[in-house]
């Protein structure tokens, strides 16, 4: 979800910008033979599923440490008892398992509800083990410490002089279903993420120097003296985010009622705020009534004009913006609250589901001539090259292919669609495609399906000529 460095076009130097950590695409396993849950058959349904998470953390002086407790509540929504879960350290993807006198950012200790393992997958996976195997719609708890220390880079989890970014930070879920246990590894580029819709209630507790951006609605009261308490509630999101530094901000509403909160460091320009709040405004409402009610009620625009090396990220009901005098990719990452947060995808498995979907909503809202774009990007960079490949493949070998293949050719795919289906038609179906998998989880399978329904004819030969296997 990492965005393009210019947001009205896309570079070739896309790819460049994304390739930010080299990593390894081999994902680690942390079961064994004797693992009841890797020898039985795997779970047709998604699970666990219908998260809660409840947390609670104290930061330090200036938010670059946070600890305290989380709890998760699930379901098992498959046919099958689940007996263990695993829980996602993302944060810990860039440093892996740390040093000695270096350890990862983020430290669960003191599980209750169940055993965990040791971390496995570069330390962003652990495994919990169920005190009994938890049948069928059954629900249960578990509950930790968690300890995260922010990272001393500028990134999406990092820092940015005084401002502090925590996306990706929390523990969450991982998902098993189908296709098994989703553990894939962090490849430094793009996203691994797979997580289902669930609820958060956050409660930050922080010094009152410092402002809190947050995904959901905030609320915020007095605490210890020089302290505030932000308790944060969202619902069905798929992540939860934060950041805290002495921003300035500004709030506004769009037409169609949406609040947006924005945030922006000192250094960034005025006229670059202006123009994302501008963008961010029309973009909100044009997305909306093209897919589909925006979710979340209110959004918190975080800028920096620091934020290079890095680009923009979206998370629900939050997105951290690179943000220069012309302004940003707030209206890719803004597209992104439909596609992947709206509508899931695994975005390992299928980057082109919310990537690709983003960047066409993208270029409709800036009304962009895409009428020969098939035929402007030439020969395909490989024999193999699809708009449907893994991360697994970009990042064996395929780097240089991912920002052309799966950001250009594959929106330049959606709007060769839109112009086999007609406008009117194209527009129903990506209505009834986002209805049909409203915070829910959907494959390449699904929205061919959806396509082929509104199409007056076979699409398998667009499906061959596009790479959309």
């Amino acid at each position: 979800m990492t965005s393009l460095r210019c947001w009205r076009a896309l570079l070739p130097a896309l790819a460049a910008a994304l390739l930010l950590v080299p990593r390894t695409a081999v994902a680690q396993d942390p079961t064994d033979s004797t693992d009841p849950v890797a020898s039985a058959a795997r779970p047709r349904a998604a699970t666990p599923d219908r998260p809660s998470y409840d947390v609670t953390l104290r930061a330090d002086d200036d938010g670059s440490r946070w600890t305290g407790r989380q709890t998760v509540t699930f379901r098992n929504a498959d046919r099958a008892p689940l007996r263990s879960v695993d829980l996602r350290l993302w944060g810990n993807g860039t440093d892996g398992c740390g040093a000695a006198d270096k350890p990862s950012p983020i430290r669960v200790g003191k599980v209750a509800g169940g055993t965990a393992r040791p971390l496995t997958v570069d330390c962003t996976a652990l495994r919990i083990d169920l005190p009994e195997p938890l049948r069928y719609g059954a629900r249960t708890s578990i509950s930790f410490d968690v300890s995260i220390t922010v990272p001393d880079r500028v990134h999406r989890f990092g820092k940015d002089g005084a401002h502090r970014y925590l996306g990706n930070a929390l523990p969450l879920l991982s998902v098993r279903d189908a296709q098994g246990e989703h553990l894939d590894p962090d490849v430094g580029f793009g996203e691994s993420f797979h997580t289902l819709a669930g609820d958060f209630r956050v409660v930050l507790d922080h010094p009152r120097a410092l402002r809190v951006p947050a995904t959901g609605t905030t609320t915020r009261r007095a605490g210890a003296p020089g302290r505030t308490v932000s308790t944060s509630v969202a619902r069905g999101v798929r992540d939860f985010a934060w950041a805290a530094g002495p921003f300035r901000s500004k709030t506004v509403t769009t037409p169609g009622g949406v609040r947006l909160n924005a945030y922006w460091t000192a250094a960034t320009s005025p006229e670059g705020v202006s123009v994302d709040l501008k963008d961010a405004v029309g973009s909100v409402d044009e997305f909306g009534k093209r897919f589909g009610r925006y979710r979340y009620g209110e959004l918190d625009l975080v800028m920096s004009d620091n934020l290079d090396d890095f680009g923009s990220m979206e998370f629900p009901g939050l997105v951290l913006l690179w943000t220069e005098p012309e302004g940003s990719a707030v209206v890719h990452e803004i597209g992104h609250q439909w596609f992947y947060g709206i509508v899931g995808n695994d975005q390992f498995a299928s980057p082109w589901l919310d990537e690709s979907f983003a960047q066409y909503a993208t270029e409709l809202y800036y009304r962009e001539d895409t009428s020969t774009c098939w035929d402007d990007h030439g020969e395909w960079p490989s024999d193999s090259a699809a708009v449907t490949r893994s991360m697994a493949y970009f990042a064996e070998g395929h780097r240089s292919e991912y920002g052309q293949v799966v950001y250009r050719r594959g929106s330049c795919a959606l709007h060769d669609l839109e112009r086999v289906l007609g406008g009117p038609a194209m527009a129903g179906m990506l209505r009834g495609y986002v209805r049909d998998h409203w915070l829910g989880v959907a494959t390449t399978a699904d929205f061919k399906r959806a396509a082929q329904a509104a199409a007056p004819h076979d699409l398998g030969p667009f499906w061959t000529e596009h790479r959309i296997h």
